[in-house]
């Protein structure tokens, strides 16, 4: 099967701030640390010292009200009554800590060691995004370069495949690809969850850029949260954790997947209508 073709690049999409809603992009070049302009900031808890991750949405669902845009130096915030802050602001830090509703800064770089707090998905669905639910402190970006902001890894990939599947089992038959946040949507007519069969090859994008997958996506409860206007959607998770089960990795146990985590072998630039082939 090598040199399959698997399907084209349909999206970009790319992050500025963690957890914060992104923006499309008409083209990218991406790197061994993901693509141009990715998770480049993240507010860290001034009390905790770990990184604000919507995966704790008790804490932090409130940044998801908020887009970020890669604007020339700077990101570009847009809060959810329409005004814009920079990060370059003097009171930038004060100005988001109101927004979140704790203390913040806005960090261009990790701390050492750093981790966040990922509640446990099945808990949020059963008992809501406010309450208190057991969670797991994650280790951050094992699979990522150093001094970055992934949670695992610097790419994360989704088929139209799969967003097709959601849909047909999602009990409103709605899919939206905003919820689940990757950076490359592959357009692809294979079957359902196609991405499980890309487990640990290469992928090459375009003419240059070669992508190794890593590990499937486990979902956590980020794709049931409102994504600025739209609205909360358990169903985003639910389909998943009754048809999709899988480790993340061989030997753990399975959790709710969509998409796929890869590492970059080979740098280069990409845009929609770029083939994707083994």
């Amino acid at each position: 099967m090598a040199n399959a073709v698997i399907g084209a690049v349909g999206t970009l999409w790319r992050y500025p701030v963690k957890s914060m809603l992104g923006e499309q992009l008409p083209a990218a070049e991406v790197t061994e640390h993901g693509l141009d302009g990715d998770r480049r900031l993240a507010l860290v808890d001034r009390e905790t010292g770990r990184i604000a991750s919507a995966k704790t949405p008790r804490l932090w669902h409130r940044l998801l009200s908020c887009t970020a845009t890669g604007e020339g130096h700077g990101v570009r915030i847009t809060a959810r009554d329409g005004k814009s802050l920079w990060s370059t602001d003097a009171g930038i830090d004060d100005a988001l800590s109101a927004i979140a509703g704790r203390p913040v800064t806005l960090a261009d770089r990790p701390p050492e060691q750093a981790t966040l707090e990922r509640s446990k998905p099945d808990q949020v669905l059963s008992q809501g995004p406010d309450a208190a639910v057991e969670a797991d402190i994650v280790p951050f970006g094992s699979a990522a370069p150093s001094g970055t902001f992934f949670d695992y890894a610097p790419l994360h990939l989704i088929s139209t495949s799969t967003l097709r599947r959601i849909a047909e089992l999602h009990p409103d038959g709605v899919s939206e690809v905003r919820r689940y946040r990757p950076n490359i949507v592959v357009n692809t007519d294979a079957p359902g969850f196609t991405e499980h069969d890309w487990f640990n090859r290469e992928l090459r994008i375009g003419d240059r850029l070669t992508l190794r997958v890593v590990a499937n996506t486990p979902r956590c409860a980020v794709p049931t949260l409102a994504h600025g206007p739209l609205p909360r959607d358990t169903g985003a998770l639910r389909t998943l954790a009754e048809h999709n089960r899988h480790p993340a990795l061989p030997g753990l146990n399975p959790e709710p997947c969509a998409g796929i985590y890869a590492r970059v072998l080979q740098p280069g630039r990409i845009r929609p209508g770029d083939t994707v082939q083994f």
